[in-house]
């Protein structure tokens, strides 16, 4: 196929495998920019929610916005029960008090 230097799922912009530390760099350099950015609008409580959100948050975060099915598969587990035990985030839909 063309364009393809690797098998790697996660490559930089030359097609080389991306390391954890490469994408941990990547990671809080956006995380950092989004903050700023956030306190410069001026909404500083979600410029602290975006500092305290962490680069381990993000496997669960994209098991909990898809079916459930394919979160299973691409997490690489047995059963789509482990899925949803352990990383499945969706809370329960609610009405408001008032």
């Amino acid at each position: 196929m063309a364009g393809i230097k690797s098998s790697s799922l996660i490559t930089n912009q030359t097609g080389l495998r991306m390391s954890y530390a490469m994408l941990r760099n990547r990671w809080d350099e956006a995380r950092d920019k989004a903050a700023v950015k956030a306190t410069v609008e001026g909404d500083t409580m979600l410029a602290a929610a975006i500092r305290q959100f962490q680069f381990r948050d993000i496997r669960p975060k994209a098991a909990s916005e898809i079916e459930l099915t394919h979160a299973s598969r691409l997490l690489g587990h047995s059963t789509e029960e482990m899925t949803k035990k352990v990383y499945r985030r969706v809370g329960e839909i609610v009405r408001p008090t008032k």
